[in-house]
């Protein structure tokens, strides 16, 4: 990477210094390359070390670069494509659903969640966590949200733990005729639980989908699924679905 010096630009500094490593990824890094450590970067751009950070960091927002563990700030791949969502509204576990269930464990939900449930406070419901993965890669985590007044025959079934339980209880949720459904997108930060699920750093930028899936009237099931932000684009049609593409020169809406 080449020596530039920054003059002074009516833009902050960071965004020109953003500018600058964006130009130099594009001509003289290849995807997975290390950059130089912190130190070297910023005597090399004569800027100081809060300012080479939150030029990384906007890099890194913008699915430029990676920050891994135990390797340091690489050159992120192309965003890979990812369905979210679909025109056809259907249950969670489905025919045809990439996610992968990994758990099921019984405990009381978030405050806003047990808001949209209309559940007591404190009362436990069963949370399904499930992972989606694409070319190898994990690109999102899910935490699934069902009280057990959405799947009243759970009981009956033989659930011992894990992965059959979750399962067991998308089965019986699948019972219910789904009305509905709609979606809230946001911007958020890995918490250290969904950082180690999709191999990043706590605090890395991510795209949290909250979905509502209604049925007799009723919120029967909350998902909250992160993605991580350097691998998705998220682009919203006429149909309402969402769908995450991989194009990396456009930005997100």
């Amino acid at each position: 990477m080449g020596t530039t010096q920054l003059e002074s630009v009516p833009e902050p500094k960071y965004w020109h210094l953003r500018t600058v490593l964006s130009e130099a990824l594009d001509s003289e890094f290849t995807v997975g390359e290390i950059l130089p450590n912190e130190r070297d970067l910023a005597a090399r751009f004569g800027v100081a070390r809060a300012t080479l950070r939150q030029a990384l960091e906007q890099l890194e927002l913008e699915g430029r670069l990676q920050r891994r563990r135990g390797v340091g700030t690489t050159v992120a791949p192309p965003r890979v494509g990812v369905a979210v969502g679909t025109e056809q509204h259907v249950w969670p576990g489905a025919t045809g659903d990439a996610w992968h269930a990994a758990d099921c464990v019984v405990a009381a939900p978030p405050a806003p969640v047990a808001g949209f449930l209309e559940t007591a406070d404190g009362e436990p419901v069963h949370i399904v966590r499930r992972s989606l993965a694409t070319h190898g890669q994990p690109v999102a985590a899910e935490l699934l949200y069902i009280p057990a007044s959405s799947v009243p025959d759970l009981s009956a079934i033989d659930t011992p733990s894990g992965a059959a339980r979750a399962r067991a209880v998308l089965r019986e949720l699948q019972r219910l005729e789904l009305e509905g459904q709609d979606r809230a997108v946001e911007l958020g930060s890995a918490r250290a639980d969904d950082a180690k699920e999709l191999d990043r750093l706590p605090g890395a930028p991510v795209l949290v989908v909250t979905t509502r899936f209604f049925a007799e009237g009723r919120t029967a099931a909350v998902s909250v699924a992160t993605y991580r932000a350097d691998t998705c684009r998220l682009t919203f049609g006429d149909s309402g679905g969402v769908e995450i593409h991989h194009d990396p020169e456009r930005r997100a809406s």
